[in-house]
């Protein structure tokens, strides 16, 4: 049976961001954060300050803690957007879009290093998502680009650390590739799909290894979900327990869905695109969430704990 919850006890921790996404829940307490419209990525202290880390091109989308304490962004070169009061959302890509990239931000200095910008010769679009898997590399979306009249392809994609090799896993994912994530066990990935609100999953084989189901599944992965109505998907974070907690768009709301695909929990966000969530906390029951076109960051107690992030 799925439990809803209506009226979560939300604070709002920060206002004002420019259409914050990608949280990630920093060793000090802060959480660092990208504002994708404005192109920088920036620090929210406990008290709500908020200081830059690093202004980069492009469009800041995804973000991790990495290795030796630098973050780790996925970069989809760039939006368009739309503004009315109360509201900012993204349009399709940029007049400006300058490519999609994989970039490492040293938080200390700022300073902003590429380091894959294409794999096996076939750019990047829009990468969105990553999580590293604590065996020397990460796991990364590719959400794609989407213009008035046609769009790209997602897909899902391995990468060491260093960037030195790149591997696509899954291609393609036809709504978009967004939140990515790996089972505590390290032996599933899962995938949320954008426009078709399906959570992918498949067995993890090695890196950028992935066990292919026959056709016809399109990518090889299996459906673990479907969402119901007119949902659309965005980034998810992983419990210690093992279950998917998914930003659901349109209906506004955080998801809890079960290994066995299984809806279990329903909680109701104040607005339409709750984008991010990510666990923080010395029990990793505070959840970060990103309210995104009303620009805020708010923080909740959650039912469960998060998986405890490599790196993190």
């Amino acid at each position: 049976m799925t439990v809803t919850v209506e009226n979560p006890d939300l604070r709002i921790v920060a206002e004002g961001l420019r259409f914050p996404e990608g949280p990630v829940a920093m060793p000090d307490g802060s959480v660092a954060l990208v504002e994708i419209e404005a192109r920088r990525i920036t620090r929210v202290a406990a008290n709500g300050a908020k200081t830059t880390i690093a202004t980069v091109g492009g469009a800041p989308n995804g973000l991790a803690l990495g290795p030796g304490g630098m973050l780790y962004v996925c970069n989809n070169g760039g939006f368009s957007w739309h503004e009315e009061p109360g509201m900012l959302r993204p349009t399709g890509q940029s007049p400006d879009y300058s490519g999609g990239r994989i970039e490492r931000v040293d938080p200390a200095t700022g300073a902003v290093e590429t380091l894959i910008r294409a794999v096996d010769g076939r750019p990047l679009r829009g990468p969105n998502d990553l999580m590293f898997d604590g065996r020397g590399g990460f796991w990364f979306s590719d959400l794609g680009k989407v213009r008035a009249r046609d769009r790209d392809h997602g897909g899902a994609y391995w990468a060491a650390e260093d960037g030195s090799k790149v591997i696509e896993a899954a291609f393609p994912i036809f709504g978009g590739a967004n939140g990515i994530g790996i089972s505590p066990d390290g032996k599933t990935l899962y995938v949320a799909e954008t426009e078709t609100g399906r959570l992918w999953a498949w067995d993890i084989e090695g890196p950028g290894r992935l066990k292919k189901e026959p056709w016809p599944s399109s990518n090889g992965g299996r459906v673990l979900c479907q969402f119901p109505g007119y949902r659309r998907l965005d980034s998810l974070a992983i419990a210690a327990s093992g279950n998917i907690i998914v930003a659901t768009l349109v209906s506004g709301e955080i998801t809890t869905v079960s290994p066995a695909g299984e809806i279990l929990r329903v909680v109701k966000m104040p607005e339409r695109m709750p984008t991010n969530i990510c666990f923080g906390g010395p029990d990793m029951r505070t959840a970060y969430i990103t309210l995104s076109t009303s620009g805020k960051l708010a923080a909740m107690q959650w039912d469960e704990p998060g998986f405890r992030l490599p790196h993190g």
